[in-house]
């Protein structure tokens, strides 16, 4: 127990990402709200793009551009694909968010409701 408690306290960020993750996925199960539920959706979207920030993480790297006469040593670049990646989840993540804010758009304009519930009600 005091070596997971250990290894808790030396990476903090992986504290926090599974907090927001857990709390995101509460979120979406617990509440009716449609709106809720996307802001749930953001929230483990989110903490997804923060674990993948701090995963791709390391200490004293550098850039990836080697120029003509410097060595070649593999670990003191930084790897520049968890950045990429990430940037692509962002684009992603903005997109999902718009299309379900559209599409919970239209069940209000259909049942006037953004309740869960009476939503189905209203559709048996």
């Amino acid at each position: 127990m005091a070596e997971l408690f250990g290894a808790l306290v030396q990476r903090p960020n992986f504290v926090v990402f599974v907090i927001l993750f857990l709390w995101g996925l509460y979120i979406m199960a617990a509440h009716p709200n449609y709106v809720k539920k996307l802001i749930g959706l953001y929230i483990v979207q989110t903490s997804v793009l923060f674990f993948l920030v701090a995963f791709s993480a390391k200490y004293n790297a550098t850039v990836p551009i080697v120029a003509a006469g410097m060595a070649l040593d593999a670990a003191a670049y930084a790897n520049p694909l968890p950045h990429v990646l990430t940037v692509t989840a962002i684009v992603v993540q903005v997109a999902t968010l718009g299309v379900s804010l559209a599409l919970v758009l239209g069940i209000y304009r259909n049942y006037a409701s953004l309740d869960e519930d009476e939503v189905l009600n209203k559709v048996q």
